[in-house]
């Protein structure tokens, strides 16, 4: 391999791209994408939809899980624990009812078996979806219904829930755990949320 070769592997794929803040699904626009691939009967991406709105994980952590991370002897979990690639911590997340029934309904049409990627890649020398694929999945969720792809993004599906969950409790501890951060500046650099009510939360909150 020459050396214009080598460097050119080297350069991240996401290199040159706008790398910012990307915005938060509202529910509108999640139910609008959820009823397009309901539609489509495209059942390996609404399951891959679904899960990555409950999960809130990163997308390095979502396209590497398998299929005994969120069921047991054939059933759905309603709750599991993936220790985090970046943080090298566990975190926990809930998976609602609908995103099981679309998982179990992936993994039965699939005929994915316990210890095997839930997102196998179709890609003959990968094992399972990389990153870079599922930002294109993603980029082709929000234009179908219209969105700006430049801002939105895999960080969309991670920052959705807690975003939601954020705006309707102001427990930004709970957001802080449910995201899997160390610190809770982290959460609220995450979420974007101004000063003004972050202090208004630190005000109300006895120690």
């Amino acid at each position: 391999m020459n050396q214009e070769n080598q460097i050119a592997k080297n350069v991240p794929w996401n290199k040159g791209k706008l790398i910012g803040q990307k915005l938060p699904l509202k529910l509108k626009e999640i139910w609008a994408i959820r009823i397009r691939l309901q539609m489509a009967k495209n059942t390996r991406e609404l399951a891959l939809f679904n899960l990555a709105i409950d999960s809130k994980l990163r997308g390095c952590d979502l396209v590497k899980l398998k299929v005994c991370d969120v069921a047991q002897g054939g059933r759905v979990s309603s709750r599991t624990i993936i220790m985090q690639q970046k943080t090298h911590r566990p975190v926990q997340f809930e998976i609602t009812e609908q995103t099981r029934d679309s998982l179990a309904n992936w993994i039965s049409q699939a005929q994915l078996k316990s210890e095997e990627h839930l997102f196998p890649s179709r890609i003959h020398d990968s094992p399972h979806l990389s990153t870079r694929q599922y930002a294109r999945i993603v980029e082709h969720w929000v234009t179908s219904i219209g969105l700006d792809p430049a801002d939105y993004g895999t960080h969309t599906m991670r920052r959705t829930k807690a975003t939601l969950v954020y705006r309707r409790t102001k427990n930004l501890r709970a957001v802080q755990l449910l995201l899997g951060h160390t610190k809770l500046e982290s959460t609220v650099r995450y979420l974007g949320i101004e000063v003004d009510d972050a202090l208004e939360i630190s005000e109300q909150t006895e120690i």
